[in-house]
């Protein structure tokens, strides 16, 4: 499912913010950010951007970097809506009213995603990796990204009652490895993009745990995993040296994912390590609030906020919902507020 950086969203609550005489809390599926008091109702439309959204340099988003001077500035090279603490509550993304936007076709329902309409951007890391871009993507394989949580709360009911298991979410970079179904030839990605065998992370890791020699003999297995160590992000999980935890392995022959035993089982089998394992269980029960608690807490053996979780079935299902696989995360408030990414 494609991340909706800009839509049309109903206010589905309204709360009052002590000691706050000009602004309020408005809730907007399973999100909450500060609005100007008044400003909506409930029921409400407005136009919501979500965390990691980059406005273009238009007066009508300028009061979000100008001074409280009011003196002009140019938008920061670095800017994009963060989570932030306002009068001690918790607000993620921008809501605003509709009238601000008479360029959009009038009518429009909820959910309707209007990213592309208002030339929004999406902020994407730039990592101080010592890597060179080769070529696309590997050919017929899915990119790594789950929604998060609040974007898609109707996701919880998809899995309510169901046999689940929830992951530790690590804070580095996405690596995929495995065999070009075409050229047959070992091919290292990065989040979008293949990249040259050479002295960087993605290789040194491809080395390490001889993933070029394994999946020669598992040409139809892919390794996705989140890359850590040394100058990848922060190091928040305090490592000595690169290392993989690997969270999908995909068929590319068959075109699907391998549940989640099955995939511990092939990892096992060629030497690389699984995502930790935070809770299974028969019946799923959560509901946001939960997931979002369980999302906080510490790397193991660091004072480091961790970054999340990812919530999935033991065997793998779609999601009506999604439109995809049923796969999601939820992203630790603590993280963010740490300056986490």
């Amino acid at each position: 499912m494609k991340r909706k950086l800009a839509s049309i969203q109903t206010v589905l609550g309204i709360d009052a913010i002590a000691n706050a005489d000009a602004i309020e809390l408005a809730r907007i599926q399973g999100w909450q950010c500060v609005v100007k008091k008044g400003e909506f109702t409930v029921g409400a439309a407005g136009v919501f951007f979500e965390i990691d959204a980059v406005p273009p340099d238009e007066p009508r988003y300028q009061f979000l970097w100008r001074p409280k001077d009011g003196a002009p500035i140019v938008q920061p090279s670095s800017f994009r809506l963060r989570t932030l603490r306002l009068r001690g509550v918790l607000s993620q993304g921008l809501l605003l009213p509709l009238v601000q936007f008479p360029e959009l076709p009038v009518g429009l329902p909820p959910g309707s995603d209007v990213t592309e309409d208002l030339r929004i951007g999406k902020w994407e890391p730039q990592l101080p990796l010592n890597d060179e871009v080769e070529g696309p993507f590997l050919s017929g394989v899915p990119k790594t990204d789950e929604m998060r949580v609040q974007s898609v709360p109707e996701v919880i009911a998809e899995l309510a009652g169901r046999p689940y298991v929830i992951t530790v979410k690590c804070d580095g970079t996405s690596a995929t490895y495995g065999i070009h179904r075409h050229t047959g030839a070992f091919t290292v990605c990065g989040r979008n993009w293949s990249i040259k065998r050479g002295n960087n992370a993605y290789w040194h890791a491809a080395e390490k745990y001889q993933l070029e020699t394994s999946l020669a003999r598992h040409h139809e297995m892919i390794v996705q995993a989140e890359l850590v160590g040394p100058g990848i992000q922060k190091n928040r999980l305090g490592l000595q040296g690169i290392q993989l935890a690997a969270f999908n392995v995909y068929d590319q022959k068959n075109g699907r994912y391998l549940a989640h035993d099955e995939a511990g089982a092939f990892l096992g089998s060629i030497g690389v390590p699984m995502v930790e394992v935070l809770e299974r269980g028969e019946c799923f029960a959560h509901d946001q609030a939960s997931l979002l608690a369980i999302a906080e807490g510490f790397y193991a053996g660091t004072p480091n906020e961790r970054e999340g979780i990812v919530i999935r079935p033991l065997t793998e299902s779609v999601s009506q919902v999604l439109g995809g696989r049923l796969s999601f995360k939820a992203i630790s408030n603590r993280f963010l507020l740490k300056g986490g990414d």
